[in-house]
């Protein structure tokens, strides 16, 4: 079995060769960087056995947030980190889609797409919520860009993370929605569809489109999933998850790679092979920009109104979580428990840290 950092070793300078004039930096620096995540060029730390004298290196790991080695805890720190976050109340996730004739669109103008994805969308699903038939209140939502479909396609959709009711507008109660329904699909599909062709007309991008994108029905989803805390682990995943993981990766031979994946209506696994040239084409295509924010916060739980959250337990009657004392913390934490010794894989003898290995670009002697 091959992991992704393999197959960009192995077809990666290839690919960059081929389409070295249209390659973005952002790509470039994400096929650097998983092809040498834990080697020598990122440094590390060198350690001896105390009886045997053996050596090992013990490299670091890129932090690149699209590789597979590096992503793995983030989603449980993440989850940790949004306890203060939490409602007790039902959640909802809604779901907003970019329709397919604009897709080659935001595949090339990812910045301003994405940002104006996330900014609708939020925009869209707060104005149907004022309505008093439905909610009538101030919303919060946790947003969260997600740009793959499971045989690694474009499908660029924003999740958001919904408490089921909201403050109200003078700010003097909580006022909950039904647990089964929040908002009208239909008219919330609409309403985004203006909303983003609205925000669209104000960039040379608009022109580029066909008329009958603005036709067309939008793909908008409303799914109760119960409490605040299994509704954070059910999007924690979203967050962290890269295209592809290693696991998933069955096999790499004459120049192609297989990969299962699971199909969405019926839950079966298939497998999925193509050449290795499409599948880094796939890869790339999820590669976000430097420095762009996938995870956002709107309404109630934006930074400026955090400060009512307190009120907001109180008055649901479930006081906010108090913060752990250091042993508590240690206890629900344990990927911050001391690192286990590093025993010698020939003796088991414990090995000895020598000296710090500074960054380079060749393999060690």
């Amino acid at each position: 079995m091959s992991t992704l950092a393999e197959i960009i070793q192995q077809y990666g300078p290839a690919y960059q060769e081929k389409f070295d004039a249209s390659l973005l930096p952002s790509h470039r620096r994400t096929l650097w960087d998983l092809a040498h995540c834990r080697t020598a060029a990122f440094g590390g730390h060198l350690y001896e056995c105390s009886s045997c004298q053996r050596q090992h290196y013990q490299y670091h790991s890129c932090q690149n947030r699209h590789c597979p080695q590096c992503q793995w805890r983030a989603g449980q720190e993440w989850l940790e980190k949004q306890q203060a976050l939490l409602l007790p109340v039902p959640y909802f996730l809604v779901t907003f889609t970019l329709p397919q004739t604009l897709r080659p669109l935001a595949r090339g103008n990812q910045r301003l797409v994405y940002n104006l994805l996330f900014r609708t969308a939020a925009a869209a699903l707060q104005e149907l919520a004022w309505d008093p038939r439905y909610v009538g209140s101030q919303l919060g939502m946790v947003g969260v860009l997600h740009t793959w479909g499971r045989q690694l396609a474009y499908h660029p959709h924003v999740h958001f993370l919904v408490p089921a009711g909201g403050l109200s507008a003078d700010g003097q109660q909580w006022l909950p929605a039904r647990s089964n329904f929040l908002v009208p699909v239909r008219a919330l599909s609409r309403i985004f569809r203006a909303k983003f062709r609205d925000g669209l007309q104000e960039t040379p991008l608009f022109d580029q489109l066909p008329g009958e994108c603005w036709q067309i029905e939008w793909v908008v989803h409303v799914k109760a999933v119960g409490d605040g805390d299994l509704a954070l682990r059910y999007l924690a995943p979203y967050i962290f998850r890269v295209a592809i993981s290693n696991h998933r990766i069955l096999k790499v031979e004459q120049g192609k790679v297989t990969f299962r994946y699971r199909q969405s209506d019926t839950g079966k696994v298939r497998c999925c092979t193509l050449t290795a040239e499409e599948f880094l084409r796939r890869f790339l295509q999820h590669v976000l920009p430097k420095g762009f924010v996938k995870v956002r916060y709107y309404g109630l739980f934006a930074p400026a109104l955090r400060y009512l959250l307190p009120l907001l337990h109180l008055w649901l009657d479930d006081p906010p979580l108090s913060p752990l004392s250091p042993d508590e913390r240690s206890d629900a934490k344990p990927a911050t428990l001391p690192t286990p010794e590093l025993l010698c894989p020939d003796c088991g003898q414990p090995m000895v840290y020598l000296r710090k290995l500074r960054p380079r670009s060749r393999c060690p002697p």
